[in-house]
């Protein structure tokens, strides 16, 4: 009765709905984005940082008076202890909270960052195993919605984990909106894993070390003219990470080496397959 008194349907104020909480979600991811722009161009005003990010979720001044409602309109010192206001929003507590990561399927990390490619910017979405430092899933993206970034991602690391019965996993990312988002709870939801998230960036520091890794130490390194070329050299360099780089961390061994050796470890500690043991099937990237 009250749909129809005020001439609307029931169906119309949930597609609002919809919109209005997808739009929240990018913005709280691009205020997350504006933080490590500013440290990286500290002194980049507002307008440039529009025109590079180009937001779907809002125009020029709408952006510029955003920046301002989060003090970010010159240069300021960079507040790390809170990047993003989630009052009002999801926000799930934090699972990692002393906890030790002992094995693979424990703890999935995630993060989104920018690339910065002929005056605009891009977006790469990462997901890596906490365990042994392997990224499962990646994405370069055009947008910043949960359709173009953090969904596709997660999709491909389960993929890359085809076969394996993930039991109690737990989803660690930041606070930004694509993490929470409805399309993607329901995804994690199917799966059962457990989402969590950080307060603070060094909360999610596994995740936040691999976009300096893969900009710093090899995207810098190539010639990459276009976003094709950027989709191209992010596959390639995850390839080369993932198969050739060693980790001191892992006693000098790549992520892939170093899950294929503790599989063999387990298989030996144990007696038995531990591939039949888990359903867990290994496919190199």
């Amino acid at each position: 009765m009250l749909y129809k008194s005020l001439n609307i349907t029931k169906q119309a104020v949930h597609k609002y709905l919809d919109r209005s909480n997808k739009s929240i979600s990018e913005e709280l991811q691009m205020l997350l984005l504006i933080h490590q722009i500013r440290e990286d161009h500290p002194t980049m005003c507002c307008r440039d940082m529009y025109y590079k990010l180009q937001p779907s979720c809002m125009g020029r001044d709408a952006f510029e008076r955003f920046c301002k409602l989060n003090g970010l309109m010159s240069e300021r010192k960079i507040n790390y202890r809170r990047t993003t206001d989630s009052s009002g929003v999801t926000r799930f507590d934090n699972l990692l909270t002393n906890l030790k990561i002992t094995s693979l399927n424990q703890v999935w990390q995630s993060d989104i960052t920018y690339y910065d490619l002929n005056g605009k910017f891009y977006y790469i979405t990462f997901i890596l195993d906490s365990f042994s430092r392997r990224i499962l899933g990646h994405h370069v993206s055009k947008r910043l919605t949960t359709e173009c970034t953090t969904l596709p991602c997660l999709q491909m690391a389960i993929k890359t984990r085809k076969g394996t019965i993930i039991v109690n996993l737990i989803f660690h990312s930041d606070g930004g909106g694509q993490y929470y988002d409805k399309e993607f709870l329901k995804l994690t939801s199917f799966y059962d894993i457990k989402n969590s998230m950080c307060e603070y960036p060094w909360e999610n520091g596994k995740a936040e070390r691999i976009n300096g890794i893969i900009k710093n130490n090899y995207l810098n390194h190539r010639n990459i003219t276009s976003y094709e070329s950027l989709v191209k050299e992010v596959d390639r360099s995850v390839s080369l990470y993932n198969q050739d780089k060693p980790h001191i961390e892992l006693k000098r061994k790549s992520p892939i080496e170093f899950e294929n050796n503790y599989l063999c470890t387990e298989q030996k500690t144990s007696g038995s397959s531990i591939a039949s043991k888990c359903n867990l099937k290994m496919i190199a990237t």
